[in-house]
């Protein structure tokens, strides 16, 4: 088994100030832990990386397709979005094709978490409001699946609720843990989440890639809406459009809230989960890149944007460079 170092620093002239530690596991087309970094069993919750198995049972059933739906709005439940007009316009479409609305969404308001959404929305005046959140799509696909199962869809996201349960069947499916075996807690846009250790959330994923690879239906169908979609599953500068873009979809990625992210290479039959310990944001997108390069799903040379992504800048409040932020050497 490879052994990786994935800590990131960040540094101020030629010292080290500020260290993150990072946790990661990768997982072989046969459920084997081929690779690990720090603690690959630690205990993660998923966040938003479980967006591609939150949608798997309304493919499964059928309901999505008897909405019409297609890749734009698969692309969209699985996003982590950028608030940008494209994706709210979506995300109001399909609350309009099951006859609900903005107010129908069990997720908060948040800014646009994309630069150009947030300013576009300053500079046309927007309101903000619930489909802006970068989980609307994700919420308004659960609740088009209560609505065509005759489902009460006033309470979708209680733990108790019939979408939730199905979640939870998919990932103890997927993972191959009892579903008594996942943590449950509630996530930032007021859904059910699940943890579990760190290396069967890498599992899932590499089930996922084998999956896809093979033609089975309802992955294949996530990862092509993902990878032709890619704009979709986050926005204008998102790391996960910036990935799956520059790889020309040979990488499924999704990140997570608090450090977390996860990716399916489905030609090599790989899945990765990788936890930054103190959950800062600013070491994942880094430590990813590294590791997708250990594995030999990126090469040593990076095009411009991974480029720009692995190392960057420290500025003052002059804006002269003081230092960056990395992986370690």
């Amino acid at each position: 088994m490879e052994s990786y170092c994935l800590d990131v620093v960040v540094t101020r002239g030629s010292t080290v100030e500020s260290r993150h530690r990072v946790h990661a596991a990768v997982v072989g087309p046969h459920g084997a832990l081929l690779g690990r970094a720090g603690d690959s069993g630690i205990m993660t919750v998923w966040r938003s990386c479980a967006k591609p198995f939150q949608v798997m049972p309304f493919l499964a059933d059928g309901s999505f397709d008897e909405l019409g739906w297609g890749d734009d709005e698969l692309a969209l439940a699985c996003a982590s979005h950028g608030g940008e007009p494209e994706h709210v316009a979506i995300a109001e479409s399909m609350l309009r094709a099951i006859g609900l609305e903005e107010g129908d969404l069990a997720c908060g308001v948040h800014d646009p978490l994309s630069a150009r959404g947030l300013r576009l929305a300053h500079e046309s005046r927007t309101l903000l409001t619930r489909v802006h959140n970068n989980c609307s799509g994700k919420h308004a696909a659960m609740l088009a699946r209560a609505h065509v199962a005759g489902w009460e869809t006033a309470g979708y996201e209680r733990d108790t609720h019939p979408v939730q349960r199905a979640v939870v069947e998919t990932i103890a499916e997927w993972t191959g843990l009892p579903a008594d075996a996942l943590q449950l807690g509630v996530d930032g846009c007021a859904l059910p989440i699940v943890a579990c250790p760190l290396d069967d959330m890498a599992r899932a994923f590499a089930r996922f890639a084998v999956a896809t690879a093979r033609g089975d239906e309802v992955p294949a169908r996530i990862a092509h809406a993902m990878t032709a979609r890619p704009f979709l599953v986050g926005g204008t500068d998102r790391f996960d459009t910036i990935l799956i873009e520059e790889t020309h979809g040979r990488v499924v990625a999704k990140v997570g809230a608090e450090g977390v992210h996860a990716a399916a290479i489905p030609e090599l039959g790989i899945g990765i989960a990788l936890k930054v310990e103190d959950g800062a944001q600013r070491a994942q997108y880094p430590a990813l890149i590294r590791l997708l390069q250990h594995i030999g799903a990126l090469p040593e040379s990076l095009s411009a944007r991974l480029a720009d992504q692995i190392v960057k800048p420290i500025r003052n409040t002059r804006n002269a460079v003081v230092g960056s932020i990395g992986p370690m050497a």
